[in-house]
């Protein structure tokens, strides 16, 4: 509270306390005090002193009451804020959520809306609208809660009915278990870096799924709603026996990342080349395969795999597109609004990086910097969709 609205309540406290003493004063005068005990007056005084005394302390308490109010933070952005937090966890945890597909075009089906949205695909629930309800017969459900994995984190937000300027981040652990190894387990974590946050909310819950308690807690505040979470984790540049080449890719996040911004830049010597990524989406904390023909790609433990060959960025067979010698990948990321694309993660091999493939050897990260050549190594055994990191999120 501001220093004139501060002078301004003592001022009109002050006033009021003189104008009932007055009241009070000019009673007592006129009760004569020397009569006292024996004039009926003296008893009226009384009580209108009572009745004044009363009134003052009613103005007093109000006054006390207004100046609590603009005590608070006065500020509507933080006000808003904490109401879409408590919106938000209140939407999580009192409905079994829905879902309505995309009609194919700009607009949506509302004929074909289901409250199972947990059974749609990463790249239905990109295209349609979902709120995230995570409740069955008032349980958590934890088919839900594994499902999240295929929402984006806009999508999530704007579920949560969150305006477009505020983003989540979500925590769900268990609280108290019969099985105390695993209090405290998180059975989900992700969202937004709370770090460029200029202000952040925060609300949890306690709900039950069987005989145990999780805590839901959601952090709502101001930071960009893109999971920027990709990362390079293995290039194919050699393949044999007429292989595709592929590039490996790893979704650091718990929320589903969607391709949309993101792009591939690969360069050898003189010769560059890119391709921006107008579609597609890679499911929470797993692994996308980015190949030169789809048929020949092996799949492995990989969620989605994607055709790089069609935009003639990877080769096949005998088109040999990376270069085997030396050569550059790099994964970007176009931010809304921005003209110039941020490398996120690079992978380079030959040359002064002492990395040199042979005919079917990869160029594997190993934890660290993907910017520096020294978190790769050259690997003779290939693995396509494995990635064996612990998953770190945003916050």
């Amino acid at each position: 509270m501001n220093h004139t609205k501060t002078n301004r309540l003592e001022t009109t406290i002050c006033l009021a306390t003189f104008m009932t003493s007055l009241v009070v004063v000019r009673r007592m005068e006129e009760a004569d005090w020397t009569r006292l005990r024996n004039d009926e007056r003296a008893l009226t005084a009384v009580i209108e002193f009572l009745s004044a005394f009363t009134l003052f302390l009613m103005i007093l308490t109000a006054f006390m009451s207004l100046a609590q109010l603009e005590m608070g933070s006065n500020d509507t952005e933080i006000d808003q804020v904490d109401q879409a937090v408590v919106s938000g966890l209140d939407r999580l945890t009192s409905s079994s959520g829905w879902f309505v597909p995309s009609d194919g075009g700009e607009g949506f089906d509302h004929a074909n809306s289901t409250k199972d949205w947990h059974v749609q695909s990463a790249s239905a629930l990109e295209k349609g609208r979902v709120q995230t309800g995570l409740m069955e017969n008032n349980q958590l459900d934890m088919e839900r809660v594994s499902a999240l994995s295929n929402v984006t984190l806009a999508s999530f937000s704007q579920g949560l009915g969150l305006d477009e300027d505020l983003t989540a981040f979500l925590r769900i652990s268990i609280h108290a278990s019969h099985d105390e190894s695993r209090i405290g387990l998180n059975l989900f974590e992700g969202g937004a870096d709370l770090n460029s946050a200029r202000m952040a909310s925060t609300a949890s819950s306690t709900v039950r799924a069987g005989s145990e308690l999780i805590l839901i807690t959601l952090e709502v505040h101001d930071a960009n709603r893109g999971n920027e979470n990709l990362i390079l984790t293995e290039v194919m540049a050699r393949p044999i026996s007429g292989g595709p080449e592929w590039i490996e890719v790893y979704n650091d996040n718990a929320f589903a990342t969607s391709l949309y911004g993101w792009s591939f830049n690969t360069s050898s010597g003189s010769t560059s080349n890119e391709v921006l990524l107008q579609q597609g989406v890679i499911s929470g904390q797993s692994v996308a395969l980015f190949t030169g023909s789809l048929t020949t790609q092996e799949q492995g433990n990989a969620s989605q795999m994607f055709d790089l060959g069609q935009y003639g960025l990877l080769g096949t067979g005998s088109m040999n597109l990376l270069d085997d010698g030396a050569g550059t990948v790099e994964l970007r990321f176009t931010r809304p609004g921005q003209i110039n694309p941020v490398t996120y993660s690079k992978a380079e091999w030959g040359g002064k990086t002492g990395l040199l493939m042979n005919l079917n050897q990869v160029i594997v990260w190993e934890g660290g910097s993907t910017m520096s050549s020294s978190s790769w190594s050259v690997q003779s055994n290939s693995t396509p969709g494995d990635v064996f990191l612990e998953p770190s999120n945003a916050s």
